[in-house]
């Protein structure tokens, strides 16, 4: 699809082309497994992907997978993806092949269309959707403080995803499609 060592310019341009091929369709069968990918890191040039595949019904896990790699591309915000996916994608594909993924980071909630849901999406080309800790883009009221309370988070006069409140009285979560 593209090269991962490029720099944030190139990334930026890249990101950009890439926010034109994202799709959004309705999934056409039941989700019975559910993977979720996430990192951490180590130290200030290594990575950890780790992913796991759960049962959707029970969430009961049936897989898991992590990767370390050397981190090839530097913190800048709205590029995550090209710090993060490599070892998520490189983590998920050691995974029996899932109906949905989820992703901590954006899906389309991102300033040119394109967070990490997105990226990792396309290169997989499978459903994904991005739950975040924190807002990248756009706006919102605050939902109320009960679980399941929610609100649409916009930007550009569009809906991208929702605020959604997971627990009573805990900060919410920003939910947003990914690709496909």
């Amino acid at each position: 699809m593209h090269r991962w060592d490029v720099t944030p310019r190139e990334a930026v341009a890249i990101q950009r082309e890439l926010a034109t091929k994202v799709r959004q369709e309705p999934l056409t069968a039941a989700i019975k497994t559910i993977a979720a990918a996430d990192c951490a890191f180590i130290g200030k040039n290594r990575i950890v992907a780790a992913a796991v595949l759960c049962d959707a019904r029970t969430l009961k896990q049936i897989e898991c997978a992590y990767v370390h790699q050397s981190l090839a591309f530097p913190y800048v915000p709205g590029l995550l993806s090209f710090r993060e996916a490599p070892a998520v994608i490189e983590a998920v594909r050691q995974l029996s092949a899932a109906d949905l993924l989820m992703i901590d980071g954006q899906g389309i909630a991102h300033p040119r269309g394109l967070g990490i849901a997105c990226h990792v999406g396309l290169w997989l080309d499978m459903p994904t959707i991005g739950v975040a800790k924190s807002r990248l883009c756009g706006t919102h009221r605050n939902p109320a403080a009960a679980r399941g309370r929610k609100c649409n988070l916009m930007y550009d006069g569009k809906p991208v995803g929702v605020v959604l409140r997971t627990q009573d009285n805990v900060k919410p979560l920003y939910v947003s499609p990914g690709h496909r």
